[in-house]
């Protein structure tokens, strides 16, 4: 009897609390039977919601479908500052923030909206002199992570309401650029405001073109683990193109598209005339070149 091969898509994954990024990847190395998975994307162990994973051949897509923009609900405590700008560090800072109304929240949230230059969590995943700057920070180092251009946009605040000792909650909706922090987000908004903030609750509802939707939990996901085909994922994750027949030849072996023009700049995905997903290509003058090929 023949062993069973390996799925090859994307898993969508609702991630729960409490979970780390590589805690989901190493249950669907289990239910999937294979070693070669990994996400696009990390999720701090807090927040719930999207984290896209690929199975097999669909890993090279991730990091392609990492960039892509992302979609947040998430809830803000205003009058309180914490050491990871989220409510699982401890609290550095508190000041009185209940005479604040929403519109004045909204205002000063404002100048946060656009491109702006964001200085990220210093409890975050970035290499600083080959080390994570959250292990220098809980190695009790004091660390300043300089400022990266990110977007945000939409910075859209809903409801405020009371919260424990003078603090005030608020809900806001948030699109954003890959690699903008939600969490530094909260922090500048607190910082803005005069009182402090940190996160407190985050949901990822968007990942590109991978939404809640198509979510599983992962004991849905234990009881049928439903993989995206790579054809499926490719499409909904890119602007797609189906290539003639002799376009697809040259697809295959990597080769460019003379005088090709492409629907957006890249990465595009191409298919051939079969349906099958063939490579990512992006624009490049008049021509059309390979990023990535996963069919030879």
């Amino acid at each position: 009897m023949s062993t069973p091969q390996p799925p090859t898509g994307i898993v969508v994954v609702d991630k729960p609390a409490g979970w780390t990024s590589h805690d989901v990847v190493g249950r669907i190395r289990r239910l999937a039977g294979t070693r070669k998975v990994g996400h696009a994307g990390t999720l701090d162990p807090m927040a719930t919601g999207v984290l896209v994973l690929g199975v097999g051949r669909a890993t090279r897509l991730l990091g392609h479908v990492a960039g892509h923009d992302k979609d947040y609900d998430a809830t803000i405590r205003l009058g309180a500052t914490t050491v990871t700008d989220d409510a699982e560090g401890d609290v550095v800072e508190t000041a009185d923030a209940s005479g604040l109304d929403l519109e004045t929240v909204r205002a000063a949230a404002r100048p946060l909206v656009g491109e702006i230059d964001q200085v990220p969590s210093a409890v975050s995943a970035i290499k600083v002199d080959g080390r994570r700057a959250y292990a220098r920070v809980r190695a009790g180092e004091d660390v300043a992570l300089a400022a990266r251009r990110v977007t945000v946009a939409r910075f859209e605040l809903t409801d405020l309401r009371a919260g424990p000792d003078g603090t005030v909650d608020v809900d806001a909706h948030v699109t954003c650029s890959s690699g903008t922090y939600v969490r530094a987000l909260a922090r500048d908004l607190g910082a803005a405001l005069g009182v402090g903030g940190h996160l407190t609750a985050l949901r990822r509802t968007r990942v590109g073109g991978f939404t809640l939707d198509v979510a599983r939990t992962l004991d849905q996901l234990a009881e049928e683990l439903v993989v995206v085909s790579l054809e499926d994922a490719a499409r909904s994750a890119f602007p797609s193109v189906d290539l003639d027949p002799e376009a697809a030849r040259l697809v295959r072996h990597g080769r460019a598209l003379a005088s090709y023009d492409l629907p957006s700049p890249g990465p595009v995905a191409v298919f051939d005339p079969d349906g099958t997903f063939l490579a990512l290509y992006e624009q490049r003058g008049s021509d059309a070149r390979s990023v990535a090929v996963f069919v030879g």
